[in-house]
């Protein structure tokens, strides 16, 4: 493991050993590890249950670099792996202004702006934890699911997958324009899956943490088993419209590939959103209120800085219905704002499999993105009363646009933890994979009925941002059939 203070101390003296006249630089060094426990077990086929773990570690540095030479201006990026001595600056350097180019949207790299309000977050005990430890995280979760099959008197054809991960990151930054910060992050997560293979139906499970006390994987595999357990004997609906509940991970899965996307600036530099020009405007039903929030005590997603050395905070996306603003990095909060709207910066990430990482450069990234309504019911049965027919959507996948994001329709298929909702009541399980939701994102916000008030974080496989999601009523949904072989 690699102290913060090594990394500190690199771009210091990196920095210092790189220094020229009318040269703009932004030194960045980041340690990573991401240790993963993966799930495979199998009761009607011998197996291991729980794997080895499998460990990755990645740590260098990255420099971004603007001349100016005779009023001419070119920009460049160069990063060295494996090395934090002053050398390893010298060359990204090098690399930098061997491959600059002329950008003539580029104003400048970022100053300090405000002082960060996380400090002393991470977890101590995450980030010394031990090989050993984390695999007994794995057995946890398995122990959970299998306990829950027993609970529920199955005991064959069962699959239990997914897997437990332990992600520390240690960044340090420094540039010739003020900047100077570090931060150290742990995160925890548990995703399981559980089948019932005989059954042909799943369910799934998640908790995420900070921090190893308080961090649950053994409540996910339960979850997921009781999840697979409850949704025995599903079957098949009509194509039709309906008006449905969608579940955490429906919402969850939505934001992250659809919605927070279409609001963040690169999307909008790139003309490939739907709310394009609607900046003020409504776009939505004003039950729905939407913010990213990078600063948040005790949230998987938070950090004490951006990968720009920027302060994180809350940037209101929609507010009541509005479109706020949008999600930005600080290029293109310096390319796009005007007069008439400005954008803080404080989505610039340099994400990667292994987080943070130090040979890209920062893009636009959400954190902990918030979803809340003006009219937030108290219990999942108010939220299912006075629906006569419809679905309970507990889990999806494969969503993705049609016909680019900006149109805004997309595709999804319906593939667990799902029921019929009869006279205000979860009724029969629906049957997995066999209904698709096509529709538009913007008709499904136009239609938020009501959300509950409570909300867990929620993730979706191998993405960086948490949601804090509500599960959330909407009318008039499109559901077709998905053809049986």
């Amino acid at each position: 493991m690699i102290d913060v203070d090594r990394l500190r101390e690199c771009v210091s003296k990196g920095l210092e050993a790189t220094k020229r006249d009318g040269v703009e630089l932004e030194l960045f060094a980041s340690w990573n590890e991401l240790v993963t426990i993966r799930l495979n077990y199998t009761s009607d086929i011998p197996s291991m249950g729980v794997q080895e773990p499998k460990s990755n570690q990645s740590f260098g540095v990255g420099m971004r670099a603007a001349f100016r030479d005779k009023g001419k201006l070119t920009v460049g990026f160069g990063s060295e792996s494996n090395n934090l001595r002053p050398g390893a600056a010298r060359d990204a350097f090098r690399k930098a202004r061997r491959y600059r180019f002329s950008d003539p949207d580029f104003r400048s790299l970022p100053s300090p702006s405000g002082n960060p309000t996380l400090s002393n977050y991470h977890d101590t005990k995450a980030m010394e934890a031990k090989d050993a430890d984390i695999v007994e995280l794995g057995w946890k979760a398995l122990r959970g699911a299998l306990t829950a099959f027993k609970e529920g008197g199955i005991s064959r054809s069962i699959i239990v997958g997914g897997d437990v991960c332990v992600l520390k990151e240690k960044v340090a930054i420094k540039s010739t324009m003020g900047i100077d910060e570090f931060d150290e992050s742990t995160i925890l997560t548990a995703t399981i899956t559980a089948m019932v293979e005989d059954e042909e139906v799943k369910g799934t499970g998640w908790s995420t943490s900070t921090r190893m006390e308080g961090f649950d994987p053994e409540a996910a595999g339960r979850e997921a088993a009781e999840s697979a357990v409850r949704t025995t004997g599903g079957e098949r609906i009509s194509p039709g419209v309906y008006e449905v509940v969608l579940g955490r991970q429906p919402v969850t899965d939505l934001i992250s590939h659809i919605i927070a996307p279409s609001l963040s600036l690169s999307f909008v530099n790139a003309s490939n959103t739907p709310f394009l020009g609607k900046l003020g405007k409504n776009i939505c039903s004003s039950n729905l209120s939407i913010y990213d929030h990078g600063a948040l005590p005790g949230q998987v997603a938070s950090k004490r800085i951006t990968c720009e050395g920027l302060p994180t905070g809350r940037t209101d996306l929609v507010t009541n219905g509005t479109l706020a603003g949008f999600m930005s990095n600080h290029y293109l909060g310096q390319k796009l704002s005007s007069p008439v709207a400005t954008f803080v910066p404080r989505n610039g990430f340099r994400f990667r499999a292994l987080g943070r990482n130090y040979d890209t450069q920062p893009a636009v990234s959400p954190t902990n993105i918030v979803v809340e309504g003006k009219v937030e019911v108290s219990s999942r049965d108010e939220l299912l009363s006075g629906i006569k027919e419809g679905v309970y959507i507990g889990r999806i996948w494969y969503t993705y646009p049609i016909n680019g994001m900006a149109a805004g329709d997309f595709t999804s298929t319906i593939i667990a933890d799902s029921f019929l909702i009869r006279d205000g009541k979860i009724s029969t399980p629906l049957r997995p994979n066999t209904i698709r939701i096509n529709s538009n994102i913007s008709h499904i916000m136009n239609n938020v009925h009501s959300m509950t008030r409570e909300k867990k974080t929620t993730l979706v496989w191998a993405a960086e941002e948490a949601v804090i999601a509500p599960e959330i009523r909407v009318t008039d949904v499109r559901l077709d059939s998905i053809a049986t072989s």
